[in-house]
């Protein structure tokens, strides 16, 4: 899936063109929000398009992921002024007035300015079945894998993902990640995640091979987004969007 950047916009768009999702970047104060909408005419928060949105703390190195729909029977919406002033408008009733909490997505300082990628760690709500996760199975490799991002996820209905570890390329002298031809523009922005081990679940195993999520730039504001079950689109567009912005800190 490519999307394209610009003037505080983003939209998402399958591989044959067909639009997917857009985001509009709103600043309040020291803080920044992604609204994300299914319409990219009507990125407002109170649309029937709306579907979530992405906020971040005033360093740009922490986000919360909030969608519109309950990820559960019970689930209660996030308490925040911006939530309340949703809730409060007058929308139609296919909408839910509230923002509910699904995940974060935090970036680790590199004080030490260590080469690679930038370090991320997301926290998300996963709530699967192994129905849902076998669509796609191909190979006996694959339904091995599979099995294993279940069992994680449905530990306490969360999944934790870790950047994937670079390798070091002795002719260009650099780390790197193999996109398998996806990404072929070197920038700060590109990553892979993987699953990882919830430190609240000590018996819980990762998964270092079977990626998750890969971004990266190929053009100029042109960047591929590559996602794969559990994951939703909407997570893992909210994931990506957590990438732009500068992060002195942690590069």
């Amino acid at each position: 899936m490519g999307r394209e950047i610009g003037n505080d916009c983003v939209c998402a768009f399958m591989d044959k063109g067909k639009f997917l999702l857009a985001a509009r970047r709103v600043r309040h104060g020291a803080h920044t929000e992604y609204i994300i909408s299914l319409d990219a005419d009507d990125l407002s928060q109170g649309s029937n398009a709306y579907v979530g949105k992405l906020s971040s703390d005033f360093l740009g190195t922490k986000f919360t992921i909030y969608d519109s729909q309950p990820p559960y029977n019970g689930a209660k919406p996030s308490s925040s002024r911006a939530s309340r002033r949703f809730a409060s408008k007058q929308i139609s009733p296919q909408v839910s007035a509230g923002n509910f909490e699904i995940g974060q997505v935090s970036y680790k300082f590199n004080l030490l300015k260590s080469r690679g990628p930038r370090r991320m760690l997301c926290m998300l709500q996963c709530l699967v079945t192994k129905q849902n996760l076998e669509d796609d199975i191909k190979n006996d490799d694959e339904v091995k894998n599979i099995t294993q991002l279940q069992n994680l996820a449905s530990t306490n209905g969360c999944m934790v993902l870790k950047n994937k570890a670079p390798r070091w390329h002795e002719h260009l002298q650099c780390w790197c990640l193999n996109f398998h031809g996806r990404v072929t523009v070197a920038s700060v922005k590109n990553f892979q995640l993987v699953a990882s081990v919830d430190p609240s679940q000590p018996g819980a195993k990762g998964d270092d091979e079977t990626v998750l999520l890969q971004f990266g730039k190929v053009g100029d504001d042109i960047f591929t987004m590559d996602y794969r079950q559990p994951l939703s689109a909407f997570q893992a567009f909210a994931i990506c969007l957590t990438s732009f912005g500068t992060k002195l800190a942690c590069e």
